[in-house]
């Protein structure tokens, strides 16, 4: 019998303060929240998450999760 492993698909999640509600330019890179990567989807939603309602009363608080997979292979099926 084979084992089956999935295929990785990096997720970066990191969050920080940005200079208005209405903008996705952040107040200073310097202090970005860098929660972590993660290998599927899934765990890095639960991170995002995490992070996302720890900040709930900071209007301004951001985060966000990057789907680095289709950064690394943007021609592969799937990835776009």
């Amino acid at each position: 019998m084979t084992e089956h492993t999935p295929k990785q698909l990096l997720h970066l999640v990191f969050g920080g303060t940005l200079k208005a509600t209405d903008s996705l330019e952040f107040q200073d890179l310097s202090k970005l929240d860098i929660v972590g990567i993660f290998p599927d989807y899934k765990s890095a939603y639960d991170a995002w998450r995490g992070a996302a309602q720890a900040s709930v009363d900071n209007a301004h608080m951001r985060y966000f999760v990057v789907h680095i997979h289709k950064l690394m292979e943007p021609d592969i099926e799937g990835a776009a």
